[in-house]
């Protein structure tokens, strides 16, 4: 098996896929991030047939004529739409291995994806189906917070304690290291897109205009905070006005963002209290020192890291390239791929 493997190796890449809910990575051994796309598949609903993966369909939504939809197939970290996936994860691993000319290697890889802890057995094996059925000829799943750990480069594999925070588009996975295994692990399906719909409600009760999700998505990013900035910014909203069903411009504020994603951020922050009174006093000592790492899409929100220092107590730190921390994670674990399948073999005889 080795020897197989190993002319395998020859001929087509081994991938770490953070398969988001907003947005995918895929890291290639040896090379790093080659392929970073929102998670968004424009199709053609009469033939089924896919028009559009990534950047591209994302400028699609919204905008689309009645017989083209632009949809995301992930939804709170899983797998919505199994077809839909399973095309899009056949454009990243061709993308993937087309980032160095086509026809360089062959599109068969051994993948390892990044799914939240809480997921089922059969929400698990329907990534395990969608990327094989996708072109990979090995699938491993990791649990999105033990590979952004890994990708942050904390020391799990010690005595002492570790925390990491990945706040993504669908799940804001929370866990706490010790010996090389997750002493305290929560994963809740409230993150960025909850955001989002903080903003479009927000806009629509104070303004009486309707925005998308995508502008809501821009807002988010551009204006997005949890403290108070040295300068506010501020922004014109183009969106629908429900009185008169017209085109209007509102001026936003960030002070007014803030105001909005704030339910949002205050429900994750409770979360967070939590598993810090789960942590055993011996790994809160630490915790005290080391501080908890930030991870992900949600890091990028201005001032959350200085927030939560004061509502936690506890020293936070953003880790380096937040977006990309599970990705990187991914992909160190491709050199420890034989304890990968050790790991899932007994998971499959579990079920």
């Amino acid at each position: 098996m080795n020897v197989f493997n190993s002319l395998w190796g020859l001929i087509t890449y081994d991938l770490g896929i953070d398969l988001g809910t907003a947005n995918s990575m895929v890291y290639m051994r040896n090379h790093g991030i080659v392929v970073s796309e929102p998670s968004v598949v424009a199709i053609e609903k009469r033939t089924k047939s896919i028009l559009a993966v990534g950047k591209d369909a994302r400028q699609m939504i919204g905008r689309t004529p009645a017989n083209i939809v632009a949809i995301r197939p992930l939804k709170d970290g899983v797998i919505s739409d199994f077809d839909t996936t399973q095309a899009m994860i056949h454009h990243f691993i061709r993308q993937a291995h087309n980032y160095f000319g086509k026809g360089f290697k062959i599109p068969r890889p051994r993948v390892i994806v990044g799914v939240p802890s809480s997921v089922t057995e059969v929400e698990r094996q329907a990534v395990i189906d969608a990327a094989r059925i996708a072109g990979a000829r090995e699938v491993f799943i990791v649990e999105e917070a033990m590979a952004a750990a890994i990708g942050a480069n904390l020391p799990i594999e010690t005595a002492s304690g570790s925390m990491i925070v990945d706040v993504g588009g669908g799940t804001t996975d929370i866990a706490v290291f010790s010996l090389g295994d997750i002493v305290v692990d929560k994963t809740m399906k409230i993150a960025g897109d909850e955001m989002d719909e903080d903003i479009i409600n927000y806009v629509r009760e104070k303004y009486n205009v309707l925005i998308g999700e995508r502008t809501a998505e821009d807002i988010k990013i551009s204006m997005g905070s949890a403290m108070p900035l040295k300068k506010e910014k501020k922004s014109p909203v183009q969106g629908r006005d429900l009185l008169t069903g017209l085109p209007k411009i509102v001026e936003l504020s960030s002070v007014e963002v803030r105001e909005a994603i704030m339910n949002t951020i205050s429900v994750i922050t409770e979360s967070v209290k939590d598993a810090i009174e789960e942590t055993p006093p011996e790994l809160l000592k630490d915790l005290l020192t080391s501080g908890v790492s930030l991870a992900g899409g949600g890091a990028l929100i201005m001032g959350l890291d200085t927030f939560w220092s004061k509502e936690l107590n506890i020293p936070i730190k953003i880790v380096e390239d937040p977006l990309s921390t599970v990705a990187r994670g991914t992909a160190l674990m491709l050199d420890h791929i034989e304890l990968l399948e050790r790991v899932q073999k007994s998971w499959e005889e579990l079920i």
